[in-house]
């Protein structure tokens, strides 16, 4: 009887991975089918496959979990890739606005969105992506104010690195603060 209920329990375990790697592959297909991908490098991003972690351009933690992308245009859905630490979607001609949904990217260390043609204000959203180090949203179109809940990042976070260089903000900030643990670079918009 013990081994029955241990091989169940086992059997619930792999069932409950699979559904997630199923989910986080779904996700990653319904982004690809958004790109524009002329030289087919996202080839082996296929919907029948079982296991978004065999797919290039895909990292995959030891428990089959996304924990890094690389390349292609912003969709909501990218927010449900919970377990995502390093978003780099740098120099893609992206263009819209950054999703709010992307601030529920709680693991994110590195959100790279730099050399795109992003426009709109920052999310408040993303003031949630307290084990950030680094954010680069420079060089885009971005207007508006940076969130005062973002800036809170520096303080009550770990990020190191805020460049908001080279996009139409409004307002100044210091360029660097010190925190007592950590010095926070924060580059100014030029374009102000």
């Amino acid at each position: 009887m013990r081994s029955q209920c241990l091989l169940f329990l086992l059997l619930a375990r792999l069932a409950f991975v699979y559904v997630d790697c199923s989910y986080e592959g779904d996700v990653l297909y319904a982004w690809k089918i958004k790109l524009d991908d002329p030289n087919k490098i996202l080839q082996s991003w296929n919907q029948t496959s079982a296991n978004p972690c065999t797919w290039f351009h895909v990292t995959c933690n030891i428990n089959n979990n996304v924990t890094r992308v690389l390349k292609g245009p912003l969709i909501p859905e990218l927010g449900d890739l919970t377990n995502l630490q390093y978003f780099e979607v740098y120099e893609n001609k992206i263009n819209g606005s950054i999703p709010s949904e992307i601030g529920k990217l709680s693991k994110l260390i590195s959100l790279g969105l730099y050399n795109n043609h992003l426009s709109g204000s920052i999310p408040s959203s993303l003031a949630n992506l307290t084990s950030l180090r680094f954010m680069r949203l420079s060089h885009n179109n971005l207007t508006g104010t940076v969130p005062k809940e973002v800036f809170q990042l520096i303080s009550f976070g770990k990020l190191i690195t805020l460049d908001v260089s080279d996009n139409y903000f409004n307002g100044t900030v210091r360029a660097t603060n010190s925190t007592g643990f950590t010095i926070t670079t924060v580059i100014q918009d030029p374009k102000a």
